[in-house]
Order: C-alpha cells, then structure tokens, then sequence
C-alpha cells in the first residue's frame, strides 16, 4: 500500500506539473487576453508542489501506529 501510495504522489506531482506547463505554454504566458489562462496554468503548477508532497508525506505515514 506504501509503494502505490509513492507512486500515486509522483503521478499527481508529474501530472498537475504538465498540465500547468501545457496550459502556460499553450497560451503564451501573455497578460493580454489569456489572463485567466495563465492564471489557471500557474494554479496547477502550484498545485503540483503542493499535492505531490503532502500525498507523499501521508504515504510515510501508513505504517506508523499511534
């Protein structure tokens, strides 16, 4: 359970950082009319340093008893 929860951490990090590198690269990074664009594709980006860690903290987490 440890080992896919790793591995579901490093996809969700990979995935959400494509997606927003997709996204910003797709529109230009402009401020003209693509703002929200931009703005959606630096969300996913922060979001990709935000899931992925804390998917993987909760991973080391499985085997610890309280």
């Amino acid at each position: 359970m440890k080992i896919l929860a790793r591995i579901s951490a490093a996809l969700a990090f990979l995935i959400c950082l494509a997606g927003g590198l997709w996204i910003l690269t797709s529109t230009g990074f402009s401020r003209g009319e693509n703002v929200i664009w931009t703005g959606l594709g630096l969300y996913f980006i922060g979001k990709a340093f935000f899931v992925g860690p804390m998917l993987l903290v909760a991973a080391e987490q499985l085997d610890k008893r309280s």
